[in-house]
């Protein structure tokens, strides 16, 4: 019997203009009723997963920013683990000698140095992985982070690193020069602690070692006294594989690539088409 279901959000909990469905939504609402823990596990910050989560009407814990913080249904944090200082101060400037545009993740949120990057890099995201949005919509959507404050924009990120009341969660990278992000991959990788992941072709994921969402879930569920194979991940990208390797039945969304899709035990419909609501259905 499935007690926990861990789903990722973009890609396969949002739909191609970055909302929750009320298929989804319902889905949600009907697991929870029947005591299922439902859990969302994102590379977001928790002020941005919790935008989307609000919009929809839906509370549940979350593993935000790829595991480095999980927070209880009511915004409780229950474990955090941060970049010391030091590695992020090196991080990125191997990231600004290599002329390649990157965000930092704190426990305050997500920030920027370039708000017109910020959001143009989304649109393409979003558009790169749903041709068939529409490009002002989408622009609108992505706008969204800047509007809400759920990016910052600062003068740099040397602030960040300076202030001891702020913990460095994760350092995102993008670019859409393939030879440029696989540098980025391989120079990262010489970094001693840390996991360099992805939840698109065009971008980098850098963590402490620790924070992955697998291992998040798996303290999540130990936490709750329940066995890890009563857990059901849903994902649609490598940044999920973590989850898929610990969890008793893995779900990979219709529009995953070919490499994720066979890595798990299931294929459900595409984001734009419920594949969510469909995986929660199938087991309730």
């Amino acid at each position: 019997m499935i007690k926990i279901i861990a789903s990722d959000m973009d890609g396969t909990l949002l739909n191609s203009v970055q909302q929750i469905s009320e298929e989804n939504k319902e889905a949600i609402l009907k697991a929870q009723a029947q005591g299922v823990e439902f859990v969302v596990a994102t590379g977001r910050s928790y002020q941005e997963a919790t935008y989307v989560l609000g919009e929809a009407g839906l509370k549940c814990p979350i593993i935000c920013v790829n595991g480095a913080e999980v927070r209880s249904k009511e915004g409780e944090i229950l474990s955090a683990t941060p970049i010391t200082k030091h590695m992020a101060r090196e991080v990125a400037a191997k990231l600004k000698e290599l002329d390649i545009y990157f965000e930092v993740y704190t426990d305050q949120g997500a920030c920027t140095v370039d708000a017109d990057k910020a959001i143009s890099t989304l649109v393409d995201i979003i558009l790169s992985a749903n041709p068939e949005a529409d490009r002002d919509e989408v622009t609108y959507a992505a706008g969204a982070r800047l509007r809400d404050g759920l990016v910052q924009v600062i003068e740099d990120y040397e602030i960040l690193f300076a202030d001891e009341n702020v913990q460095i969660y994760k350092m995102l990278v993008f670019s859409f020069d393939a030879e440029k992000l696989a540098a980025a991959g391989h120079a990262l990788a010489a970094f001693e602690g840390l996991a360099v992941s992805a939840s698109g072709h065009e971008n980098l994921e850098i963590t402490n070692k620790q924070a992955q969402k697998g291992i998040a879930l798996e303290a999540f569920a130990k936490e709750k006294g329940i066995d890890i194979a009563e857990t059901m991940a849903i994902g649609d990208n490598y940044n999920d594989v973590s989850m898929f390797e610990r969890a008793g039945r893995s779900v990979a969304m219709g529009n995953a690539n070919y490499e994720i899709q066979a890595l798990c035990d299931v294929i459900t419909d595409t984001n734009n088409k419920h594949g969510v609501a469909k995986a929660i259905l199938e087991v309730l």
